[in-house]
């Protein structure tokens, strides 16, 4: 008898495991063919992947020059870059976030407008693999991104006078206008590398030159006639520099020198100078009031993007996040 309620105990746990498992395959998820992540069960294909790579392509110069590990690395980024819009369209679903036919439909004739004609904006959209239809939907999407970030993130931001005037003082090297002196200058060429007569004969044209600028000769001609430099047809005018902008010999001459003052005969890399000096600034700082507001913007801006990447993050967090691709697995492991 105990035998046999051993038996009849048995079978009933056998059955229930056994539904229990049918249960779970239920609850399993079928992905597509060419899935390569999930975000709360909805899928992101190789062929969207794919997509995104190509419009990078197109973006940046160079990237068929990148070998197997860089490609990767872009691959897997840009991987990140689909999980995390997927999330964020998400939820703005969630908070009933909709992009209305017409809105889709102007931006759609903004971009044909930036095209001469409407057969090389057919020729764009299949060079990136997109059609008409798939570019409205991306748009779709991406607009009704923007607008949770709108709704979300931006909209809470707000710089006070305090942040700007905070940032300003800490940062005061940033609005620094360095001393700048204008000059011009009459150049006799030497390469690099030039043996000593080649030298010694554009010194003998440099002291030439002297000698007339000594004799009243106006600097303005005599750099139109002489100088090597293209700066002659302007009289050997160079603008405006700072410190940093030449090289070291010709700006130590060229800051030496008070307005109007001809330097003596300068040598560097390039030859043999003669500097003359014009008008002088000096350093300046920029006052807080003439860059309040353009502080402003730029702190917004800064605090946005750090601002999205925590509601990006938060939203991650609280997905179900699938990656099937072998490197992504190796990353969900480690999260």
């Amino acid at each position: 008898m105990r035998i046999a309620q051993g038996k009849w105990f048995y079978i009933p746990v056998v059955i229930m495991a056994l539904l229990a498992m049918q249960a779970c395959k239920k609850e399993e998820i079928k992905y597509p063919e060419g899935t390569i992540a999930a975000v709360n069960g909805e899928a992101i294909t190789q062929e969207e992947l794919d997509m995104e790579l190509s419009m990078a392509q197109q973006q940046f110069a160079g990237m068929d020059k990148l070998d197997d590990e860089q490609l990767a690395k872009i691959k897997e980024d840009l991987l990140e870059s689909l999980i995390s819009r997927k999330a964020l369209y998400q939820e703005s679903q969630k908070k009933g976030i909709e992009v209305d036919n017409a809105t889709i439909d102007e931006r759609l004739a903004n971009m044909k407008e930036q095209f001469p004609k409407e057969d090389e904006f057919k020729a764009m959209l299949e060079k990136m693999h997109f059609t008409e239809d798939s570019l409205k939907t991306q748009l779709r999407k991406g607009m009704a991104i923007q607008k949770l970030m709108e709704r979300e993130v931006v909209s809470n931001l707000k710089i006070s006078d305090k942040d700007t005037k905070d940032y300003y003082d800490e940062h005061m090297d940033l609005f620094k206008q360095p001393e700048k002196i204008q000059a011009s200058h009459i150049l006799v060429k030497v390469k690099q590398g030039s043996d000593e007569s080649v030298k010694a004969e554009a010194l003998k044209k440099i002291q030439k030159i002297q000698k007339e600028l000594k004799a009243g000769g106006d600097f303005a001609e005599l750099a139109k006639k002489y100088s090597d430099c293209p700066s002659s047809a302007n009289g050997g005018d160079l603008g405006y520099f700072g410190r940093g902008q030449m090289v070291k010999p010709f700006e130590d001459a060229a800051f030496s020198l008070k307005p109007g003052e001809v330097s003596d005969i300068t040598e560097t890399d390039f030859g043999y100078h003669l500097i003359k000096a014009g008008d002088k600034k000096t350093e300046v700082i920029t006052d807080y009031k003439d860059v309040k507001e353009k502080l402003a913007q730029y702190l917004k801006q800064m605090k946005t993007k750090e601002e999205v990447k925590k509601y990006i993050e938060s939203l991650k967090e609280k997905a179900k996040i699938e990656r099937f691709l072998p490197e992504a697995k190796k990353q969900d492991s480690a999260e």
